[in-house]
């Protein structure tokens, strides 16, 4: 008897793999890492809009571009936007990208865990710029949210409520990704890769994640306990009820300075893989770059009071504080250092990633100099909430964590995306930026000494507060027209930008090893890995086999 036939299931394809939901629900690192950079720089452009409002108003005096309270609201949600939106989910996401394949992994250690950090970034910045629409405007007690000025008496509205939650998101985003980084770190390197042979960029993601891992817990509880003075009746924070106030600055800079150089230490990551490649030079001082690493995420949880100066705490502490934040720049001066030794005498290629990293160095030990001056306490007394504090975070966030950001961008475009940046728009990009800076952030240092104060909507000075305002105003615009000039270099590049090849630098490490952009199992086989430069080794040895 013949085999009755069995009837043929019609076919349906898979709904995720769709243009739009293949994205959504991707648990591939490559993509996770995509959807992170892109929607940090999304956000970064918002917060740009907000600075550029803040400094129309601050332009010229009595200015009536905002209202007092918009002014709060723009202040608050751009140093947000900046510091939880855009710096540090941007390094999670070029991390995601690159520490799977610098390492030799086919992708992270955990995909799932790894998708639903961005989906809680994603959720959790959306929340707050939302908040904007909520009773009572955004929040407007700045982007520390001190006490009283975040308690319900001062913020009634809902937005501070929003703020909150929208940053209890974001930090379980950054805390399941660093578990995420650790594990893969730790677990799933190539043969042959030993701590003394890993990317110096990985070496940064590693003390980041340990830092986010140590601190955003701390966060965490600040902000549980501020949202039950606000809703429940409590009063951590309310010292006419038994609260103090200073508990929530010393619960915020416990993690407010180590988020510091969760911004800047993968900046310095990136340099130490640029400065290399375009001097043609090795890294100078490979274990001393490691070990400063390693050294400045353990000081950074020392010096959290050096925030803290004028509030009265007792000088014993104040001098312990004070040496603290001295001794923090010993590690981050053998940096500069290492990074100076590695070009000095080099084979330079000014290409547009190298102008940024040397911008990095130019502009962060600027802002380093006046981070040493703000670290003697009787200093720090006499200009302690003035716009010499503003200019020197600029010069370190701004100066060293965006420059490096660009850096890092014009770097590894070629790998994220098999085609290069055009370097002339680059280098216009590079040059407006690096000059509307020092513009807008250069004379607020005077303005600081000149006693003009953080955080307010206006001034009635003329002469020279009127002088320095309107040229820092100036400065930001420049800036503006420069990051302009990167979206239309991305735009240009996306329709017609020159092919990379797989190692379109002559580049060390083992991410140029596989295809640009790379596949979804990332590599077909990985090489033993015998140094630090491991594909620079590669290319000797096949060299060797070639003349015989």
């Amino acid at each position: 008897m013949a085999a009755r036939a069995e009837p043929v299931a019609p076919y349906r394809a898979d709904w995720r793999r769709g243009r739009v939901a293949s994205w959504v629900t991707t648990v591939d690192h490559k993509r996770i890492g995509i959807l992170y950079m892109a929607t940090a720089l999304v956000f970064f452009a918002a917060g740009g809009i907000l600075a550029l409002l803040i400094r129309a108003q601050l332009a010229t005096p009595n200015e009536h571009v905002v209202t007092r309270n918009a002014y709060n609201e723009l202040f608050t949600i751009h140093g947000t936007t900046m510091i939880f939106l855009f710096i540090v989910p941007f390094w999670a996401g070029l991390a995601n990208f690159l520490v799977p394949l610098m390492i030799g992994a086919r992708d992270m250690a955990f995909p799932r865990l790894n998708a639903a950090s961005y989906w809680f970034f994603f959720f959790g910045g959306l929340g707050m710029y939302l908040s904007f629409f909520a009773s009572g405007g955004a929040a407007r007690s700045g982007w520390y949210s001190y006490p009283p000025l975040s308690e319900k008496a001062f913020s009634p509205g809902s937005g501070q409520d929003v703020w909150i939650l929208s940053l209890h998101l974001v930090a379980i985003s950054s805390l399941l990704g660093a578990i995420n980084f650790i594990c893969t770190i730790h677990n799933m390197r190539a043969t042959g890769m030993s701590w003394m042979r890993i990317p110096l960029f990985v070496w940064a993601i590693e003390i980041y994640s340990i830092l986010l891992v140590a601190v955003m817990p701390v966060i965490g509880v600040g902000l549980t306990f501020l949202l039950l003075d606000r809703q429940v009746g409590t009063h951590f924070f309310d010292p006419t009820h038994g609260g103090s106030a200073l508990l929530y600055q010393h619960l915020f800079w416990f993690f407010g300075h180590p988020e510091v150089y969760v911004i800047i230490l993968p900046a310095m990551g990136v340099l130490s893989e640029v400065l290399p490649v375009f001097s043609r030079k090795p890294i100078f001082g490979y274990k001393a770059i490691a070990f400063s690493t390693v050294a400045i995420g353990f000081y950074s949880m020392l010096v959290w009071a050096h925030h803290m100066f004028s509030v009265g705490l007792p000088n014993f502490l104040n001098i312990f504080f004070m040496l603290s934040s001295m001794v923090i720049a010993i590690p981050t001066g053998v940096k500069i250092f290492n990074w100076l030794a590695t070009t000095w005498r080099g084979n330079l290629i000014l290409d547009t990633a190298m102008l940024w990293a040397l911008g990095f160095i130019a502009v962060f030990t600027i802002g380093g100099l006046s981070g040493i001056f703000l670290a003697a306490f009787p200093v720090d007394w006499q200009v302690t909430d003035t716009y010499y504090v503003v200019a020197h975070m600029h010069y370190v966030m701004f100066g060293g964590g965006v420059f490096g950001v660009f850096a890092a961008l014009f770097y590894w475009w070629p790998k994220i995306f098999g085609r290069l940046l055009d370097e002339r728009l680059g280098k216009i990009q590079f040059w407006l930026v690096f000059i509307g800076f020092n513009l807008t952030f250069f004379p607020q240092h005077m303005l600081g000494l000149m006693g003009m104060p953080r955080r307010n909507f206006t001034y009635f000075h003329h002469g020279l507060w009127e002088a320095y305002n309107l040229i820092s105003s100036i400065g930001s615009g420049i800036m503006a027209i420069g990051m302009l000039v990167f979206v239309v270099n991305v735009v240009q590049t996306t329709r017609s930008g020159a092919r990379a090849g797989n190692d379109p630098w002559l580049a060390d490490t083992l991410e140029w090893y596989t295809t640009s952009p790379p596949p979804e199992h990332n590599f077909d086989r990985v090489p033993y890995v015998t140094s630090a430069r491991p594909l620079r080794d590669l290319r000797r040895r096949l060299a060797g086999s070639s003349a015989f």
